[in-house]
């Protein structure tokens, strides 16, 4: 890849480099410098601009491209605002800086994950209205807080809300994950997160003695038959090479507590565990299954949840579905390999997809390392350029999707 010099950045090149230089990292992101660079995107564009605050201090920014027929359901554009903590020991360059090296690359946090995606949209629109293009549909650009943190004060308040309700989608993008190979992936569905404590209570005591029933012991058993689990699940997604890393269940063993003193046999120990759930599982049976590993440890050995999602939805990928035909065939039109596959974390389209409405998550970053929340996270200018391209072909195809069975 190659790039032209400073002097001659592309405009959207600059502006994406000023939107990764506000500082919304987690855990205190400032989201007041996001909405008003979003406010003046508006204003440049000639797109209508709504603050929805589902809680305090936590706003969804929403610009507005009105489609010519009102009547039909809307398209969604969604990205969040927020990005996750960094390291700076361990970046070559400041992470908000949004340093361009000799080569093209931009080093920043949230390079991938997502202000990409953010300013790709705002660009690809900003285009299409230039060249005079009106299309059916409306299409509203959503910027969303709290996703790295679990979207509980941001997109899972705003779908239950009158507002969100206001914007009548029929179809949502959101993010997606880079390729390193030709080819770009698209995330149909995705993986629900529990994150559960384990609590084990035994007899305390000296630790000079054999203690009978301790707590250690009955949260090994626990710890054990998890990590057994985890075996279980990753030698199945190793043993078939058609299986990609969200089909299959996944869980890591986070974090231990417990214990006041090195010869003091403690009363209470805890585990917590990061299982991501593949979305053919039966939830319900799933969780009798985590009951039986606490009660097959012994007494006094519970769980609960941090986080539970438990509505996973699957999104078309049929041509016979209107959404999918138009998406697939943009993308054949550009000679875009695609990958379709489940998303192995968690995104906001959970929420969306939980809602009714049909999501995708794409990322257009093909030949490029999947580098979100990693020490210098980076993305070249070509192809962040090129992804305004692509958008600007999906988006003239979605919102030119006809009216379908029902719509009205």
């Amino acid at each position: 890849m190659t790039t032209k010099g400073a002097e001659s950045e592309h405009p959207s090149v600059t502006l994406f480099r000023q939107y990764l230089r506000i500082r919304t990292v987690q855990p205190n992101p400032d989201y007041g410098a996001a909405i008003a660079f979003l406010e003046e995107r508006a204003h440049q564009l000639g797109l209508s601009c709504q603050k929805v605050e589902v809680v305090p201090g936590y706003v969804i920014t929403v610009l507005t491209w009105p489609g010519t027929n009102p009547t039909l359901p809307s398209i969604l554009l969604n990205s969040h605002t927020d990005v996750v903590p960094v390291f700076k020991e361990h970046w070559h360059h400041d992470p908000f800086e949004a340093f361009k090296d000799s080569e093209g690359y931009i080093y920043a946090r949230g390079a991938q994950d997502m202000k990409s995606v953010s300013i790709q949209y705002l660009e690809a629109v900003r285009r299409l209205k230039s060249e005079g293009h009106r299309f059916p549909r409306t299409i509203h650009l959503t910027f969303v807080p709290d996703e790295e943190v679990g979207g509980h004060k941001g997109m899972e308040l705003f779908v239950k809300r009158p507002e969100f309700q206001a914007l009548r989608a029929g179809f949502a993008l959101d993010e997606g994950l880079a390729n390193p190979t030709d080819a770009f992936t698209v995330f149909y569905s995705e993986r629900s997160p529990w994150w559960i404590r384990v609590t084990s209570t035994g007899k305390p005591g000296h630790a000079s003695r054999f203690i009978e029933d301790t707590a250690a012991e009955k949260l090994h058993k626990v710890i054990s038959s998890i990590l057994a689990f985890r075996e279980k699940e990753r030698q199945r997604l190793r043993a078939n090479p058609h299986l990609k890393e969200g089909a299959v269940t996944s869980v890591n063993l986070t974090k231990l507590e417990g214990g006041v003193a090195y010869n003091v046999v403690p009363a209470a120990m805890s585990a917590s565990f990061d299982f991501r759930v593949a979305p053919d599982v039966d939830m319900k049976a799933f969780e009798k299954q985590l009951q039986s590993w606490c009660q097959e440890a012994g007494e006094g050995v519970t769980f609960e949840f941090a986080q539970k999602f438990t509505e996973p939805r699957m999104t078309r990928t049929d041509d016979s579905d209107p959404w999918w035909a138009a998406f697939s065939g943009a993308c054949k039109e550009m000679n875009l390999t695609l990958e379709p596959e489940i998303f192995p974390a968690a995104t906001d389209s959970r929420y969306i997809r939980a809602v009714g409405i049909p999501a995708l998550g794409f990322s257009p970053m093909n030949l490029t390392p999947v580098l979100l929340h990693d020490h210098n996270e980076r993305l070249h200018e070509a192809v962040f350029l090129r992804g305004v391209d692509i958008y600007t072909r999906l988006i003239s195809a979605l919102a030119s999707v006809p009216a379908l069975p029902g719509e009205s």
